[in-house]
């Protein structure tokens, strides 16, 4: 619970460690030539929270270029483009968004689009039932 305390800056370094330095959207290495950024997977305007659990590092263009749509939507969209997007990462960050939200509760806005989207990557056989 401590997570919720944590700085912009701060979220964004603890993804990194927790996810390791790709974007989570076309697998380039984060670095000086390209800057990693917080990306909101359930973007803010859906009411997705600034937790630990709803953020991955993204490189700033993927992170500009996804803007509020959808993640299952940015995903396929980054697959069609050639990009290693990482399904797995996206499933397990959904998924452990979601238990925070059971735990913490509130997120009344970000549940049904969490919900969606959690039924949409089983649908795409990118998490088990």
């Amino acid at each position: 619970m401590g997570e919720m305390a944590l700085d912009r800056a701060a979220r964004l370094e603890a993804a990194v460690e927790r996810d390791g330095p790709t974007c989570i959207w076309c697998g380039r290495a984060l670095s000086g030539q390209v800057t990693p950024t917080t990306e909101h997977v359930v973007p803010r305007v859906k009411g997705g929270p600034s937790w630990l659990e709803n953020e991955v590092a993204a490189c700033r263009r993927c992170n500009a270029e996804r803007g509020h749509t959808a993640p299952v939507e940015w995903l396929e969209e980054c697959l069609r483009r050639g990009w290693p997007a990482d399904e797995a990462r996206l499933a397990r960050i959904l998924t452990q968004l979601a238990e925070a939200i059971a735990v913490r509760g509130g997120q009344r806005r970000a549940r049904p689009y969490l919900e969606s989207q959690l039924r949409r990557l089983r649908r795409r056989g990118g998490l088990a039932a």
